[in-house]
C-alpha cells in the first residue's frame, strides 16, 4: 500500500509497505493519510504520448545461461527477466521470459534509449508468441537494457512489475527547450549540458516520460540545478539537489570587448 504524509518541510514522502506493515504503522501514526485515489499527471507536466502505447509480448523460459541466451538471440528472441517491484529495486517473484528482439528494437528506435527506460508498458506473458492464451498480464517498467556495443542489437532486458502501489527509481531524461530565445546563447555563449537524466523516486502511475528544462531566461554564467527542475510534487529527487544539469558559459571575443 502506498502511504503519504506531509512533513513540516511540506515535502511529500512515499514508501511502499505490505498490508501487515501498513496496519502496524497506522496504529502507531494515525496522522498518516492514505490517498483515496490514484495519483494522476498534472496539467503542464509531460505525460506519455499514447501513440507509443504498445503491449510487449513475452513467453516463459525455464533455464538461463550464456549458451541458452545465445541460441535465443539467433532466433530473434531477447533473454529477459521480470522482477517484483520492491522499494524501487529488483526484488523477488522472479520470472524468466523471452521477448521479440524486433519489437524491443523498434520501441528503442522510436523512443530513444533513455526514453525507453522511463516509460511504462503493458506486458503479456503467453505460452507461445502465436498463442492467444495469457498467463500473466502486468504493467512493467524497463529497468535495464543491454545493447551490443558494435551493432546496437538488443542483448537482454530487465523489467520491473509496476502496479499503482509501486514506487520506482527512474532515471528521467531531460529535454532542453528555449535555446532559440536563451539570452546567453543569443550573446554567442554556448550551452554546456552536464546531465542527460535525473533520478527520481516515482509513484508508478505518474512516471514522467521526460522533464522539460527551460533555457529561455538563462544568461551567460548562469546554471540550472536539479532542484530548479519543475516536476510533479509527488516525485522525490534522490540525487544531490545542488548539482547543475546545464550552464551557459563563454562568449565571443567581440561580445567580451563590448562589455569592457
Amino acid at each position: 500500500m502506498l502511504i503519504q504524509r506531509s512533513l513540516l518541510t511540506k515535502t511529500l514522502h512515499y514508501r511502499y509497505f505490505s498490508q501487515t506493515a501498513t496496519a502496524a504503522i497506522l496504529n502507531e501514526h494515525p496522522e498518516i493519510e492514505i490517498p483515496s485515489s490514484s495519483l494522476t499527471y498534472l496539467e503542464g507536466f509531460p505525460k506519455p504520448d499514447p501513440k507509443h502505447n504498445e503491449t510487449i509480448v513475452a513467453i516463459p523460459r525455464d533455464i538461463s545461461g550464456k549458451n541458452i541466451s545465445a541460441k535465443l538471440r539467433k532466433v530473434g528472441r531477447v533473454p529477459s527477466i521480470l522482477f517484483e517491484q520492491e522499494k524501487g529495486e529488483e526484488g523477488g517473484n522472479k520470472r524468466l521470459i523471452s521477448v521479440k528482439a524486433n519489437q524491443i528494437k523498434k520501441l528503442v528506435n522510436h523512443l530513444g534509449y533513455s526514453f525507453f527506460l522511463s516509460r511504462l508498458f503493458d506486458l503479456e506473458v503467453r505460452p507461445d508468441f502465436d498463442s492467444e492464451e495469457i498467463i500473466e498480464k502486468i504493467r512493467v517498467l524497463p529497468r535495464k537494457l543491454h545493447l551490443h556495443a558494435g551493432t546496437d542489437a538488443v542483448f537482454n532486458v530487465t523489467f520491473l512489475r509496476a502496479p499503482s502501489s509501486a514506487l520506482l527509481k527512474v532515471d528521467v531524461p531531460l529535454v532542453f527547450r528555449g535555446e532559440d530565445v536563451c539570452p546567453g546563447l543569443r550573446k554567442g555563449a554556448s550551452l554546456n549540458t552536464i546531465k542527460r537524466t535525473v533520478k527520481y523516486l516515482c509513484p508508478a502511475d505518474i512516471v514522467p516520460p521526460y522533464i522539460d528544462v527551460d533555457l529561455s531566461e538563462l544568461d551567460v554564467g548562469q546554471k540550472i540545478t536539479r532542484q530548479d527542475l519543475k516536476v510533479h510534487p509527488a516525485l522525490k529527487l534522490i540525487q544531490s539537489k545542488d548539482e547543475a544539469v546545464c550552464n551557459v558559459r563563454g562568449a565571443r571575443v567581440t561580445e567580451q570587448k563590448k562589455t569592457k
